[in-house]
């Protein structure tokens, strides 16, 4: 009887890591495709203004849409950025909080990604650090001097009348935490 408990937990042991397995390869996947579709389109030239950003059609976008690269020189990481936050954008890159703005608009641009995917070693980052949002119309360089740990529920973090330019990224937190934490850690970041 205590031979076939231990052959069932075995077997349990062995289906759940084939799960999270399959899980993980299917996210590298399509984040795979999400960045090769995005370094299709994106600009990699450094921009501190932008003329017109309106002509981009950046109000037209569809959630799920492809819409650029974020690059995080301290961790040498790059992930794609998709419009939207919800769990199937999520798991193809990092989301664009649909209704926040674009690096040149002089607005909030907020991002979020899962901890344990796009945004693992996260607690790595200090002030001073850059993140390099690349989009068709150019690549814009943020540096970050501010942090701050929020609840789960709060959402005064979204600002879209905000009438300058701040790059918020959040993920959940804390960062070793199984399941879903109860948690926010919150980055600001503006333009070099």
């Amino acid at each position: 009887m205590l031979r076939a408990f231990s052959i069932v937990l075995i077997i349990c042991g062995i289906a759940i890591l084939g799960y999270g397995g399959f899980q993980l390869y299917n996210f590298k996947a399509m984040e795979s495709e999400r960045m090769d579709e995005a370094k299709s389109f994106v600009s990699n030239t450094v921009v501190k203004e932008v003329e017109n950003v309106k002509k981009f059609n950046y109000d037209q976008l569809k959630t799920g849409d492809t819409i650029g690269i974020l690059y995080i020189p301290k961790l040498d990481r790059e992930v794609p950025i998709v419009e939207g936050v919800d769990e199937e954008e999520l798991a193809q890159g990092v989301g664009h909080y649909t209704g926040t703005g674009f690096p040149g608009e002089n607005k909030q641009i907020l991002l979020s990604g899962h901890r344990d995917t796009v945004f693992r070693k996260f607690d790595q980052l200090e002030d001073g650090d850059e993140f390099h949002v690349k989009m068709k119309h150019g690549t814009f360089v943020y540096t970050i001097q501010d942090h701050k740990i929020i609840s789960a529920d709060d959402t005064t973090v979204v600002d879209p009348d905000r009438k300058d330019e701040v790059l918020t990224v959040s993920t959940c937190y804390p960062f070793s935490y199984i399941g879903d934490a109860p948690d926010r850690y919150v980055i600001y970041a503006y333009p070099r």
